[in-house]
């Protein structure tokens, strides 16, 4: 599947991918870190799916019903026609619960004519390592294996379950549907009840639409943007998916493959400062729980990471029987970057637990555990702010005093001082304003080189970082300052690539690297929007969103050559990069526009 042409449904609770042609090529029951059902993305002969088989007089079209996580597939040859409604079932219930089960349901809807099609079911549980055997039972189809442990999964449906079973040719005459079960049903679903799910989600994810505001331009890729890292946050706990997949690879035949199933603070925080913004303050709300629930000791450090059940220990293994996406070894489940330092977390979740106490002042839930962490987060990063780290780019083989790092650590001291203020901590206010002096200091003591003209990767360096360019979103210098513009340009002569921006281009652990990731050209574009640039940053924006699939959605990496998407998908640093650019650009006013503004 080129330029992973797919499309996600999800319910907060599991999420599926779906080909342009209708195939679910990923998910995983019950949960987004569980093993897959179905892992045709990482290995096309033995990963599993789900297909829907038409002959070749048929044209596909794909799209999500609007403001929804909805998706069609149409499917129409001009005298015959149908549409799956694929979606993951989520609604509020009476008791003010939400209904999200381990379902997919396809709903069938007939169009016109008679519509003929197979059905390709290859269910292969537990990450397809032993054999998954399936069965035709009279109320559903099972599939189950006894590889190390045993697990099952059911599908219901209202078409001849032998039929199905066997890939033969099947026609549409009226509305039917699929529903794959994680958990066998008490009650069997048919077409009546799957028609009212659709019904409810769609509902569900209307109203939650219905909270983002409009903006002057932008508004449907702001939209969809959202949905996505809705549909990527765990509603049980609170954590945010980095993404939804595995070992989907930067490069096609390289290593950087990794497991993105899992809440990275600085990702998650992130996202919910931008979905925040958007209205969204129950996932706010859910997020710093999270985090709450995480720190029982007043001094314990953060990881850089956890697991969406907030597992502390995410110890890294290989499934070598599964080829890879494209061949692209190894597959890799958990991920070994938990135990490494990364300095910059606090102050990116500071951040956000600054923004809560802006928004809600003394009224915030949780303000004394949020205040015990707020403490705790300050004493940590006076205790470690001078020593070196792995950096946001996770090097696995070196620690350095990267910048990125050093400038967050300032943010998480700057934040707690305005808590502080909020709160009229007068003598925390008094002792915390010589550390953000301190390491404010040290910033533009080393990290500035006069040579190269830019504030660099890390201190005493020549390296430039595309991360660097967030110093004037965190609040460290003015957009307006000579050094953050020579910064913003510097940058953009060494690491943009016809506008597509490098990471580094210095070596890491694994070579040099060869792909764009795509976070870094948001971050460039919003940096260029800021010193002044905006008809240059427009240009940009709007090339890059022309990079995305067919239904607007980003991984990871873009290959600079073929602007194919590469990494794990959809991405959710990606997505809150788009909002928070596609936001900034709308905002722009001219001074043609501020004159008429006066004016009127």
């Amino acid at each position: 599947m080129d330029n992973l042409a797919y499309g996600i449904i999800g319910n907060c609770r599991s999420a599926a991918l779906i080909s342009k042609n209708g195939s679910i090529d990923w998910c995983c029951l019950p949960e987004f870190d569980s093993p897959s059902v179905f892992a045709k993305i990482l290995d096309d002969d033995i990963g599993g799916h789900f297909a829907i088989k038409v002959d070749k007089g048929y044209q596909i079209d794909q799209k999500y019903y609007k403001n929804t996580g909805i998706l069609l597939t149409i499917f129409d040859n001009g005298i015959d026609a149908f549409t799956i409604w694929d979606f993951m079932p989520r609604y509020r219930m009476v008791s003010n619960e939400f209904h999200s089960p381990p379902d997919i349901i396809r709903y069938f809807e007939y169009i016109k004519g008679k519509p003929k099609f197979k059905i390709d079911y290859q269910p292969k549980l537990e990450y397809a390592e032993g054999e998954t055997n399936t069965y035709v039972k009279e109320e559903f189809i099972v599939s189950l294996t006894h590889h190390d442990k045993f697990d099952t999964i059911f599908l219901y449906t209202s078409f001849d379950k032998q039929r199905v079973f066997q890939g033969d040719e099947i026609t549409l005459e009226a509305d039917g549907f699929f529903q794959l079960c994680y958990n066998e049903k008490i009650f069997a679903p048919n077409v009546e009840k799957a028609f009212l799910e659709l019904t409810r989600t769609q509902v569900y994810w209307l109203n939650w639409n219905e909270k983002t505001p409009e903006y002057k331009k932008y508004n449907e890729q702001i939209r969809r943007s959202s949905v996505v890292l809705k549909m990527l946050c765990y509603e049980k706990t609170g954590a945010v998916l980095a993404a939804a997949t595995t070992s989907l690879p930067e490069t096609i035949g390289e290593v950087r493959n990794w497991d993105y199933r899992f809440c990275w603070i600085r990702d998650a925080s992130m996202v919910i400062k931008v979905i925040s913004e958007l209205g969204h303050k129950n996932m706010a709300k859910q997020f710093l729980k999270f985090i709450i629930d995480l720190i029982p000791d007043k001094d314990e450090k953060l990881q850089i990471m956890y697991g969406i059940n907030k597992e502390k220990k995410l110890t890294e293994y290989t499934l070598d029987h599964l080829s890879g996406y494209m061949g692209s070894k190894p597959v890799r489940i958990g991920n070994a970057a938990y135990v490494q330092k990364q300095n910059d977390i606090y102050g990116i979740l500071m951040d956000v637990i600054y923004e809560q106490f802006m928004k809600f002042k003394t009224e915030i839930e949780n303000i004394e555990d949020l205040w015990t962490i707020t403490k705790g987060i300050v004493w940590v990063v006076n205790k470690h702010w001078e020593e070196p780290d792995k950096g946001i780019w996770e090097f696995r083989t070196e620690e350095r005093h990267f910048t990125f790092s050093k400038v967050l650590c300032w943010v998480a001291v700057d934040r707690a001082l305005r808590v502080a203020k909020l709160l009229h901590k007068n003598r925390k206010v008094e002792k915390w304003t010589i550390i953000e002096q301190q390491i404010r200091k040290s910033i533009h003591d080393n990290a500035w080189n006069e040579e190269v003209q830019s504030f660099t990767q890390s201190y005493d360096s020549t390296h430039l970082d595309a991360s660097v360019l967030l110093m004037e979103t965190y609040g460290f210098i003015d957009a307006r300052d000579p050094k953050y513009i020579a910064t913003v340009q510097a940058t953009g002569r060494e690491l943009s690539n016809d506008g597509l921006m490098y990471r580094y281009k210095n070596q890491d652990d694994f070579g040099l690297p060869t792909s764009s990731f795509t976070i870094c050209s948001f971050w460039y574009i919003n940096a260029l929007n800021k010193i002044g640039e905006h008809e240059k940053a427009t240009i940009h924006f709007e090339k890059l969103l022309s990079y995305s699939n067919h239904l607007g959605l980003f991984s990871e990496d873009l290959d600079f050559e073929t602007k194919r998407l590469l990494g794990n998908f959809p991405q959710a640093y990606s997505h809150l990069a788009l909002i928070e650019t596609a936001i900034n650009l709308s905002n722009y006013i001219t001074e043609d526009e501020e004159v008429r503004g006066n004016v009127g």
